[in-house]
């Protein structure tokens, strides 16, 4: 993986001009492991401590997961007296992204590490206030009313994933504690739906060149801790959403 990782960096073009503030940032690569081991387990190894109250956390798609199909995620962080709704798109080409599709403080493009798989990702999200949040969760407006001008063009000029399917239903809520630990770069977010479920990842953001090694590291720090580390990497996103459309049918 090391070596792909250098192709990888040796043979990205340089980037010019426009694309230049996004190949900048998509130098960074945000590290995410997927931890399969109670929490309070993890939080006590870990010497951990919550960094913020809980946080409500509502996905989107449709019955058959047509969005997450597609590399298409849709994801709203409320908090209080405002919302975060974030568009995110698996597998972006960071370096040539086209002039104007990323407003400045409402969106980005970095890469993503998942066990030893690294891609671009695009972010862009919106705020909107506790009114159009609750209409949003209860389906009045639908979803892609409520995506601003810049999620809208992205999905229509840049993926050609517009309009979005029918069906589009919000998944949820999930609460999201997110801990520390002193002295440590890395971040931990413990997610339970309301099956009782709960989802673990321990996260970092480090330079792309150095993304394996880091990550290697943090393996290892893990395993001296006596953390479990998920088999599967892939899987934590599916199955959340799977868990949620299952509790949505039942319902």
């Amino acid at each position: 993986m090391a070596l792909a990782l250098l192709a990888f960096a040796a043979t990205a073009p340089e980037a010019t001009g426009a694309e230049q503030s996004s190949a900048s940032v998509a130098a960074r690569t945000e590290i995410q492991i997927s931890l399969c081991m109670p929490p309070d387990q993890i939080v006590r190894a870990l010497h951990l401590h919550p960094r913020s109250a809980p946080l409500e956390v509502w996905l989107f798609d449709d019955a058959a997961l047509t969005l997450y199909e597609r590399g298409l995620r849709f994801r709203l962080r409320v908090a209080k007296g405002r919302s975060e709704l974030t568009l995110k798109l698996a597998n972006q080409d960071c370096a040539h992204l086209s002039p104007g599709l990323l407003p400045p403080g409402e969106g980005k493009c970095e890469y993503d590490m998942h066990g030893t798989v690294i891609t671009g990702a695009v972010s862009l999200t919106r705020t909107i206030g506790p009114n159009a949040t609750r209409d949003l969760l209860t389906g009045h407006p639908l979803l892609a009313e409520t995506l601003s001008a810049a999620q809208s063009r992205y999905l229509r000029d840049e993926v050609r994933a517009w309009p979005l399917p029918v069906g589009i239903r919000a998944l949820g809520p999930q609460q999201v504690v997110s801990y520390s630990a002193e002295g440590k770069p890395y971040s931990v977010d413990v997610s339970q739906i309301p099956t009782g479920e709960t989802y673990v990842e321990i996260s970092r953001k480090v330079p792309t060149a150095d993304a394996v090694r880091i990550r290697n590291g943090l393996i290892d720090e893990l395993t001296r801790s006596g953390v479990d580390i998920c088999s599967d990497q892939s899987a934590e996103a599916v199955n959340k959403l799977r868990s949620l459309q299952r509790r949505q049918s039942v319902e």
